[in-house]
């Protein structure tokens, strides 16, 4: 949609600069003539004699000199018959002044005036145009970017030239669309590897439910409850993802929760070693209960099912965090894909769906971490394996 000429931004900055310079111009001559006018008003008194050809002297007086706009200075003096002369002076550009006129207001400039403000117009004018204009222009690439984004294009951003605001804002609009498009493809990827995976497992209890007879071994009933309880683990994180992404949603009562008996309990659980290096004092964090269990157990599991039976948790405090890692003693993650491994149904290569998993544990772990203003990540274990790092404010109170 075209913009009204009357309507552009850069004409009317461009319009108000010009005016404001023009108000400025008149002002500036309003104040230096009656700063003169006031100059001339306090000149002493001047001594003056008219004498006529004879010599005689025919009038005589003390007077200030008159300031009149535009025709020079003049003297007031009285005669002896009566009469009162006026002696003036015009102005040194050798231009013959005009008839007097007693009467002329100080709101009527001069020519030169006229000529001067012509010139500081068209100065501004020509100077403040290019620099109005590039910052115009820069506004209105930012909003066609804008109107093409809104129209679909997520893949958009915005040239970031400058250090001004407006190059900030345009810096600030890429962020927010890098996070839109990633969370949008996210979300394509989350409903496109769900449908494979709800398929995986549905397709194993059919192809039970057709091979189990009468006589039907506990080997064929114990993998259809497998598959069975795979297929209910994956809808319950799917909707827990869900319910993660979506800000707005109630995930559960905010409680101060106590990491150290968090981990313990989870730790006896699967028989792990807990390491808690906090001298005593307990590490307090604010956060969902069941959540933070969630995600505590989720890498308590991953570490198990790939550590070769021996996991480690170890606790600390370093500044204003809590810093819990889980460790193991596996195959460990290749560098190159620290970050992968937090997406959603991603795996390792070579790693096999009878291991179990289906691929959203550490997402989920991930989600909820930062729900809780915090951070993870993964890191390489000395002497081999993995260890997955969380961080977690500590809670103030």
């Amino acid at each position: 949609m075209s913009t009204p000429l009357n309507q552009r931004l850069y004409l009317r900055i461009w319009l108000a600069v010009v005016a404001t310079v023009l108000l400025l111009t008149l002002l500036f001559g309003w104040l230096w003539r009656m700063e003169s006018e006031r100059q001339f008003a306090q000149r002493p008194l001047r001594e003056l004699v008219l004498r006529d050809a004879s010599g005689a002297i025919i009038g005589q007086a003390r007077a200030r000199p008159i300031l009149i706009p535009g025709q020079g200075i003049e003297f007031e003096v009285p005669t002896s018959d009566g009469r009162t002369l006026f002696i003036q002076l015009p102005p040194r550009s050798g231009r013959p002044p005009p008839m007097p006129m007693h009467g002329q207001s100080w709101w009527q400039p001069p020519f030169d005036l006229v000529w001067l403000l012509v010139l500081v117009a068209a100065a501004v004018a020509l100077g403040a145009y290019p620099v109005v204009r590039r910052l115009t222009k820069r506004l209105e690439t930012l909003q066609r970017g804008v109107e093409r984004w809104g129209e679909g294009d997520l893949s958009l951003r915005l040239p970031e030239d400058g250090r001004d605001e407006v190059a900030f804002l345009a810096s600030r609009f890429n962020i927010a669309a890098e996070r839109v498009q990633v969370l949008l493809n996210s979300h394509k990827a989350l409903l496109a590897n769900a449908s494979h995976e709800l398929r995986s497992p549905l397709t194993r209890i059919r192809m039970g439910l057709e091979l189990m007879g009468p006589s039907a071994s506990s080997a064929f009933k114990d993998e259809i409850s497998r598959n069975i309880t795979e297929l209910d683990q994956l809808v319950d994180e799917i909707l827990l993802a869900s319910r993660l992404d979506a800000r707005e949603a109630d995930l559960g009562t905010i409680e101060s929760v106590d990491l150290t008996g968090l981990a313990a309990e989870e730790c006896a659980r699967i028989d792990a070693t807990l390491d808690v290096q906090t001298s005593g004092e307990a590490l307090q964090v604010q956060g969902v209960a069941k959540l933070l269990r969630r995600a505590m157990r989720n890498l308590l599991e991953n570490a198990r099912r790939h550590g070769a039976g021996e996991v480690s948790v170890n606790l600390q405090r370093h500044g204003a965090m809590a810093v819990v890692r889980v460790c193991d003693r596996g195959p460990g993650v290749p560098a190159h894909l620290h970050e992968r491994i937090f997406e959603p149904f991603y795996r390792l290569p070579g790693a096999s769906e009878h291991a179990g998993g289906v691929g959203l544990g550490l997402a989920l772990v991930k989600s909820i971490t930062s729900r809780h203003g915090g951070q993870v990540r993964c890191e390489d274990h000395a002497g081999g394996g993995a260890c997955f790092v969380i961080e977690l404010p500590v809670s103030t109170t």
